[in-house]
Order: structure tokens, then sequence, then C-alpha cells
């Protein structure tokens, strides 16, 4: 039906459009009739001024005309002031026309002259007419058109509603079975789960209690090795200290006698020479150095005094011997040879 009516209107839209045949035809007769009337009352030497008059007076006819045509297919109103112009320019246009013969006297020029202007104006008044009434039909189809899209528009409404309210309570129920089936389902799940993970957590504990009281033993095996290892490393380090030492005192020792032995025999060679007074006296106290290797080839140390121990202290003092090895040789306990070892140092500083 839509299609129909806009064909139609499309078909009456180029028939008014053949008014233009009309119009056209109107204005060039107006041009070509009107123009000998103005040369002649036109003043001498501006006679080429003549068809200006007419081809003002059918512009205006046609812009008349023009407008008309699109305000109506608007269905718009153009008011007073157009509908003045539309009639002063077609009476403008029969004067000019009809305007020669009449001063002539003529009346058939005055009725064949008229045919132009009283077409053009009929026509121009009809084709507004027809392009309102076509506005105005197009108007009411649209409405009925529209009409009818909404009742169907409601009536597929209220039939979808009915549909959707039928498909609501079937879901409803499904819905309803679903999760009293679904229900059932997790609370077996649950308790599959449940079940799964008490097992799980006693798998876990009880591999966890394996692996603690193993590492608990590879901890207590590696604190054993480590401890053995600490006692196999302090017993080597002490037999290497132990080692060194007796090396040391062996060393030391040999380098005692050497020097004991030296200072005999330079003793026995003062001792072979005739000696000084100073000798004599010198002599008479015997070294400590001398009472060191005396004592050093006894089976027991002999306690010397005090004052060969000092002496002993300072000679070991000055020849680099520790304090073990003086107080073996001199029988005084480690402690007053350390101490010895202390005052001789202060005072030497």
């Amino acid at each position: 039906m839509k299609l129909d009516t806009q064909a139609q209107v499309d078909a009456a839209e180029k028939t008014l459009r053949l008014s233009w045949v009309i119009v056209a035809g109107a204005v060039l007769f107006s041009v070509l009739t009107v123009t000998p009337l103005v040369q002649r009352v036109t003043p001498d030497g501006w006679g080429l001024t003549a068809p200006i008059l007419p081809i003002v007076v059918d512009a205006a006819v046609v812009i008349v005309v023009r407008v008309d045509a699109i305000v109506a297919r608007l269905d718009g109103e153009a008011g007073f002031w157009p509908a003045l112009l539309r009639w002063l320019t077609g009476l403008m246009t029969l004067a000019l026309n009809v305007g020669d013969s009449a001063l002539k006297g003529d009346l058939v020029g005055v009725g064949v002259h008229s045919v132009a202007p009283i077409l053009l104006i009929v026509t121009a008044e009809a084709g507004l007419k027809w392009r309102r009434a076509i506005t105005t039909a197009v108007e009411r189809i649209q409405r009925e058109h529209q009409a009818d899209r909404e009742r169907e528009r409601l009536e597929l409404r209220e039939r979808e509603d009915r549909e959707r309210a039928d498909r609501e309570r079937d879901q409803e129920v499904a819905r309803a079975e679903r999760e009293r089936r679904e229900a059932a389902d997790r609370e077996r799940r649950e308790q599959e789960a449940a079940d799964r993970q008490s097992e799980r957590e006693h798998t876990a504990r009880v591999a966890r209690e394996e692996r603690e009281h193993a590492a608990e033993l590879e901890r207590q095996r590696e604190e054993r090795a480590d401890a053995r290892h600490r006692e196999e490393q302090d017993r080597a380090d002490r037999e290497r200290r132990e080692e060194h030492a007796r090396q040391e005192a062996v060393q030391k020792a040999k380098e005692a006698a050497q020097r004991t032995e030296r200072e005999r025999k330079a003793s026995e060679a003062r001792k072979a020479s005739p000696a000084p007074v100073s000798a004599a006296v010198s002599t008479t106290r015997p070294t400590v150095s001398t009472l060191v290797s005396t004592t050093a080839h006894d089976d027991a140390p002999v306690k010397v005094t005090e004052a060969e121990a000092r002496q002993a202290v300072a000679d070991a003092i000055r020849e680099g011997r520790s304090q073990r090895q003086v107080a073996a040789l001199t029988g005084w306990s480690t402690g007053w040879v350390a101490k010895a070892f202390r005052d001789l140092g202060e005072v030497a500083a």
C-alpha cells in the first residue's frame, strides 16, 4: 500500500512538472507580445530596453510559481503577501498582453492575448491546490499507515507478552526442577568432596609426618656427621699444633744445646788461657746459659735462684726463647716466668 501511494505521488509530481511548459510558453508569448507595446511608449533611443519589463514581470511569475510549489509540498501556508504577489504578477502579465489590442479596440486580439496569462494564473492556482491536496492525502495515508503499524505493533507486543509469559512459566517450572536436581547433586558432590578432602588431609598428614620423621633422621645424621667432622677436624688441628709445638721444642732444644756447647767450649778456652781479674770475677758466678745447659742434661730440672731465673728470662727475651722453655730450664712455674717476662718487657720499653 505504501509503495502504491508513493508511486501515485511520484506520477502526480511528474504531471505537475508539465505546468512549467505552460509557464515557459506563457513567458515567451508575453515577451514577444509586450515588447512591441513597450517599444511604442519608450523614448527614442531606448527601444532596446523594451524586453526588460516583460522579462521582469515573467521572472516574478516564475518565482511565485516555484516557491508556491515548494511551500505547498511542505504543507505550508505562505500568507497574504505571497498570494498578493501571485495575483499582481498574473494581472500585470494579463494587462500587458491585452494592452496593445485593447488600445486598438481589437476585442478578438484582447481575447487571444488573454489566453496565455489567464492559463498561467489558473495553472499556478490549480498546481498550488493540487500539491496541497496531495500533501494532505499523503499525510492522511501516512497517519493511517502509522496507526496500522501501531496496531500491529501492539498486537505483536501482546502476542510476545503472552508467549513470554508462557515461556517464563515453563522456565520457572524447569528452573525449579533443575534447582531441585542441582541441590541434590550439589549435596552429593559436597559429601564426596568432604570425603575426598578428609582422605587427602589424612594422606597429607601421614606424608607430612613421614617427611618430618625422615627430615628429623636426616638432620640427626647430619648433626652426627658434622659433630664427627668437627671432632676429626679439632683432633687434626690439635695434633697439628702439638706436632708443630714438638717440632719447635725439638728445634729450640737443639739450638739451646748447640749454643750451650759453644759456650762450654768458649769457657774451657777461657779457663785454659790466663784470665784477667775481671774475668776471674765473672767466672765465680756461672752464667744462666751454663745453668740451663747443665739442667737441660739432667733427668729432673733443678730450680735455680730467683736472680738466675730473672737472668734466664732476660737472656730468653734477648735470644727469642719461649716462656715454656725458660720454665723447663729454670724449674720455676710458667706463671712466674710469664710475670717476669712482662716485668722485663715493661722495663725494656
